[in-house]
């Protein structure tokens, strides 16, 4: 059994899939990483909409710019997530932004996007975190209403390949110690 780290570097952002159904007790539990992901003061500010459906798909995949490499990804996975986020929840206290960035919700939902692709990828599936896209009009497309922001879509299925890891920064090149710009 693969320990955390492992589980970490070997996740890969999977554009491809196979024509293959994802379990609904897979699912679940991918959702219940969610469920159990940490949040600013317990808000738990996300919202996750499942769409399995291939016309509900293709009108998310429109919102796409055709330089993205996710595109095909949104129409080819069996289960796209749209992971949402209240505003002016997490980050808040008293009606007022607690930090120096304001709304924390962006922190919270990449804090679940990892879960669910940690997740995803120790029951043998697939993800890739989508971003760019017009949020807007996806938004629209789902219904999600105006006091939430839809933030990523996270096609999701069996990966119909494997996939190399990238290079990676030496710990020493981002590592500062006591103080920005002190080295070991």
């Amino acid at each position: 059994m693969p320990n955390q780290l492992d589980m970490i570097k070997g996740r890969r952002s999977i554009r491809r899939y196979e024509e293959k159904d994802i379990p609904e007790q897979d699912l679940q539990q991918v959702l219940e990483s969610i469920q159990w992901s940490p949040s600013w003061a317990n808000t738990q500010c996300w919202e996750v909409v499942v769409i399995k459906n291939p016309g509900q798909k293709e009108k998310l995949q429109a919102t796409l710019n055709d330089t993205n490499p996710a595109k095909k990804a949104v129409i080819q996975s069996p289960v796209v997530l749209a992971l949402c986020g209240k505003t002016k929840s997490a980050g808040y206290y008293k009606s007022q932004a607690s930090t120096k960035f304001g709304d924390w919700l962006m922190f919270d939902l990449g804090i679940a996007a990892q879960s669910i692709c940690l997740t995803a990828h120790d029951l043998g599936l697939g993800t890739v975190i989508v971003g760019m896209f017009d949020q807007d009009k996806a938004k629209g497309i789902l219904g999600v209403g105006h006091e939430y922001e839809l933030v990523a879509l996270i096609p999701m299925g069996y990966p119909a390949k494997e996939a190399s890891a990238p290079k990676r920064r030496e710990i020493g090149e981002f590592t500062h110690y006591n103080q920005f710009n002190v080295r070991k």
